[in-house]
C-alpha cells in the first residue's frame, strides 16, 4: 500500500497551481472593465473632437432669439439713420428690432418688447381655436400679478384686458400692447438713440460687447 504521506507534496503543488491560476484570472477580470472604460472615454473624445470641427457648432443663435446687437454690425449707417426717424421704423425692420431688444436687455426691461412681440404673434393667429391657449400664456407670463415678466400697466388697462379674456378675440391685448408701446417709445427709444451702441452703428463701427446693464 502506498504511503499517504508521499502524496502531500503533490497535493500542495496542485493547490498552489490553482491559487496562482485564480490570481491571474482575477487580475484579467479587473483589467477588462478598465480597458473597456478607457476605450469608451477615447471614443467620446473622438466624437467631441469631430463635433467641435463642424461649422454649425460654432454658429451663434438666430437674431430673433437673442437680439444679438453684434450681428447688427452689418447694418449700414444709412439704415441705422432711418431707425432714428421713428419708433415704428425701428420695429418694422428685423435688424432694428433685434438691436433694440439687445439694448433693452442691458436695462433689464426686455419684457416690454417681448410682450409687444407676443401680442403681434397673437394677432396673427389663423383661427379662434388658437387664441385661447395663446391668450392664457400671454396673460400668465406678462400681465397677471407677480407674472414672471410682468409689464407695467395701469389698473384700468389690466382689468379691461383680464375681462376680455373670458372670450378671447384678436383685439384682446390691443389696449395693453398700446400702453407698453407708448412706454417704450417715450422712455426707452430716446435712450437707445443716445446709446454708444447705436452711435457706433451710425459711424459704421461694431458695437462693443459687455454693455453695462441698468434698470430703467
Amino acid at each position: 500500500m502506498e504511503n499517504p504521506l508521499l502524496l502531500l507534496p503533490q497535493l500542495s503543488f496542485s493547490a498552489s497551481k490553482d491559487k496562482a491560476y485564480y490570481k491571474v484570472m482575477k487580475s484579467e477580470a479587473k483589467e477588462e472593465p478598465h480597458k473597456a472604460s478607457k476605450h469608451g472615454a477615447k471614443q467620446k473624445r473622438n466624437r467631441l473632437s469631430l463635433l467641435l470641427q463642424k461649422p454649425e457648432f460654432h454658429e451663434g443663435d438666430h437674431l430673433g432669439k437673442t437680439g444679438n446687437l453684434t450681428k447688427a454690425a452689418s447694418v449700414s449707417p444709412e439704415e441705422a439713420v432711418k431707425w432714428g426717424e421713428s419708433f415704428d421704423k425701428l420695429l418694422s425692420e428685423k435688424a432694428g428690432l433685434d438691436a433694440f431688444t439687445k439694448f433693452l436687455k442691458t436695462e433689464f426691461s426686455e419684457e416690454n418688447i417681448e410682450f409687444w412681440i407676443a401680442c403681434e404673434d397673437y394677432k396673427k393667429s389663423k383661427s379662434a381655436h388658437e387664441l385661447v391657449p395663446k391668450a392664457k400664456t400671454i396673460f400668465e407670463t406678462f400681465i397677471q400679478k407677480d407674472a414672471p415678466k410682468e409689464v407695467n400697466l395701469d389698473f384700468h388697462t389690466k382689468e379691461m384686458t383680464s375681462q376680455s379674456l373670458g372670450q378671447p378675440v384678436r383685439s384682446s391685448f390691443d389696449a395693453a400692447q398700446s400702453a407698453v408701446y407708448r412706454l417704450m417709445e417715450q422712455d426707452s427709444f430716446p435712450r437707445f438713440l443716445r446709446s454708444a451702441a447705436y452711435r457706433g452703428l451710425l459711424q459704421g463701427r461694431a458695437p462693443a460687447r459687455g454693455l453695462p446693464r441698468r434698470r430703467s
